[in-house]
């Protein structure tokens, strides 16, 4: 599949080891004074290793790799003891990576491993500002809180209110297609909204009746570059992370069917199947069609 992972300019790398102990996944070592990274399945491509570089020898790529395990992780890291199982559970809640989270918290439950865990039981928070980790906070995964607050709930039940808005049914971030990557814990077993950028605009209920209990990415099969990537990233999510359902939601004009054959490419290239719905908006905001292909 292809997903982000780091990449290191060995003409740069001083061989200082900053990084090595940097990346408590046990990614990286350093071989014949060089940093190497020995297993891709051991790279979270979250990037804490970046910042641990003086030379700036280390950079974020997308290329074909190996998915990220966390329990082959988990299971490296523990004759390390507690301080960087618990640097490398954190890390993951501040980056909202909440299934690695989970899966890493149940692996030491099971094997009874005596760790105190209460610094991960407060909900993680988004970050503000400044590119942490060498990654950019407008293309880091996140999970967001859908639940409703007590203002939308009395704003709902009195409509005549001035303050009135409707909530949100996005629970994730990012949305555009390029910057997702497509192995998040959230995409896991999903049903996937795969909007042309227009509709959201031209669909009033584009929330209620496209959205809700779905994951969403958002592409312009016409103005968008590197289609191509388009295409590798749906079939890893139809492979890898075993979408359940694919729905399509495009505009009536030509240009916008680019978005079918893109899906339909990726069908091809996936080893499982995946149903795929098309559902067909007019340019003045109405819905023409829905049809399984």
């Amino acid at each position: 599949m292809k997903r982000t992972v780091i990449k290191i300019d060995e003409e740069l790398c001083n061989g200082c080891g900053l990084c090595v102990s940097g990346c408590h996944e046990g990614a990286l070592q350093l071989i014949d004074g060089k940093a190497v990274m020995i297993s891709d399945i051991f790279c979270d491509g979250l990037g804490a290793c970046i910042g641990e570089c003086p030379v700036g020898a280390i950079e974020l790529i997308e290329r074909e790799a190996e998915p990220y395990d966390e329990i082959a992780v988990m299971e490296r890291m523990l004759p390390k003891g507690e301080k960087v199982i618990l640097a490398h559970l954190k890390h993951m809640k501040d980056h909202n990576e909440l299934e690695y989270l989970r899966q890493g918290i149940e692996f030491l439950k099971e094997r009874n491993y005596p760790i105190d865990l209460s610094s991960l039981e407060e909900a993680p928070k988004a970050k503000q500002g400044g590119c942490q980790g060498g990654g950019c906070p407008g293309s880091a995964s996140r999970e967001l809180n859908q639940t409703p607050t007590q203002n939308q709930n009395n704003t709902q039940n009195n409509q005549s209110q001035t303050n009135y808005s409707i909530p949100s049914e996005l629970s994730h971030w990012p949305v555009q297609l390029h910057l997702q990557n497509p192995n998040a814990a959230y995409f896991k077993g999903c049903n996937l909204l795969l909007a042309a950028d227009c509709t959201a605009f031209t669909l009033g209920s584009f929330h209620q009746d496209l959205l809700k209990n779905k994951k969403v990415s958002i592409a312009c099969p016409k103005l968008d570059t590197n289609k191509e990537q388009y295409v590798e990233k749906l079939t890893a999510m139809i492979d890898d992370a075993q979408i359940d359902t694919l729905t399509l939601a495009i505009m009536e004009v030509p240009c916008c069917s680019g978005l079918v054959q893109i899906a339909k490419l990726a069908l091809q290239n996936a080893k499982r199947k995946c149903p795929i719905k098309v559902i067909v908006i007019s340019v003045d905001g109405k819905i023409l069609s829905e049809t399984w292909i």
